[in-house]
């Protein structure tokens, strides 16, 4: 379902060098999928990004202090247990270890740390759409989830992107705006958008990696037959239509995860009275405006979580290397 490339070797050689007591593994980002723009898939100028799912915060930052003490900012001085702690208290619920130096493969990592009960949350109820929104994308697939639980979680936020991105395209519309759209949904809102990010960046990472979003999403698909039709041929450029009536709206919209639900429930009653989600949901499906709705609740989450997540990234990776990611960051946008 997610891709596993030909460098599984040296991906495996990189996971021998942290605690092993994690239950998922998978590289994202230009240093292991191919972006418009950026250098080709793996250059050295390209950071790889990793996420390790844990079980246990404080028991694998304890024992990766012990074994890779260097890769920490100052922060490490606190100790596992409260480095646990501020990884779980705000912002995405990830920690991460930025520009660390991996001399025997010669790259640069990043890499982040969540727990399986916070990645499980923002799968499937996009709590902060930040890991649920990586998992839209094709990543690598290091390690196989040793849990149902994280393989059902991710397969719900694929469905749960398609009725949102479906909510946000008119009736007809291409292959490659129906990726773009999916794409989309964890980059609009997010400030770095503003001023960190390449203003192209999400065509950038559709445009070269159509087969592999038919790849990731075509079990998916296949649930939607009743309202979503797609080109045979698999060319980017030819037409799908769904379905637009008020019961597939609606349905959508039920099928949006809880975080976005709920922010749609109090916009739209302004939290002044109770009354029953289905009610609310189905007054949203009639009016005229229930893309711009949709699209206003995702950007907020986006909005919310990226602000939080960038301010509590700084010290997680200290002050020098934070201005030198920064820097690298303005150099690939600007490039």
């Amino acid at each position: 379902m997610l891709s596993r490339g030909n460098t599984a070797p040296m991906f495996f050689r990189l996971l021998s060098k942290f605690p092993q007591g994690f239950s998922f593994c998978f590289a994202y980002g230009s240093g292991v999928k191919q972006q418009l723009g950026y250098e080709s898939v793996r250059s050295k100028r390209n950071m790889i990004d990793l996420i390790y799912v844990v079980d246990n915060a404080h028991r694998w930052h304890a024992a990766n202090l012990d074994q890779n003490f260097e890769h920490y900012s100052s922060m490490r001085l606190l100790g596992g247990g409260l480095i646990a702690k501020y990884q779980e208290s705000f912002g995405a619920r990830v920690y991460f270890n930025t520009l660390v130096q991996i001399p025997d493969e010669d790259v640069i990592i990043k890499y982040g740390v969540v727990t399986t009960k916070d990645l499980l949350e923002d799968l499937s109820d996009w709590r902060c759409l930040y890991l649920a929104g990586r998992l839209h994308k094709p990543v690598e697939i290091i390690r196989n989830a040793s849990s149902s639980k994280i393989q059902n979680a991710i397969e719900q936020n694929l469905r749960s992107a398609v009725h949102a991105a479906l909510l946000l395209l008119p009736e007809k519309f291409t292959e490659f705006e129906l990726y773009r759209a999916i794409s989309n949904l964890s980059y609009s809102g997010d400030f770095r958008m503003i001023f960190g990010e390449n203003k192209d960046k999400v065509n950038n990472i559709v445009r070269p990696q159509l087969e592999n979003f038919r790849n990731l999403y075509s079990t998916t698909f296949a649930e939607f037959g009743h309202c979503l039709e797609l080109p045979v041929s698999g060319s980017d450029n030819q037409i799908c239509t769904q379905d637009r009536s008020e019961p597939s709206i609606l349905a959508h919209l039920n099928g949006l995860p809880k975080w976005p639900i709920r922010l749609i429930v109090e916009r739209q009653t302004s939290g002044r009275y109770r009354q029953d989600t289905e009610d609310i949901l189905i007054g949203v499906s009639r009016s005229t405006n229930y893309q711009s709705i949709v699209a206003s609740c995702l950007r907020s989450i986006v909005w919310s979580s990226s602000v939080w997540q960038s301010i509590k990234n700084i010290p997680t990776a200290g002050f020098a290397k934070s201005v030198r990611y920064s820097w690298v960051k303005a150099l690939k946008t600007f490039s």
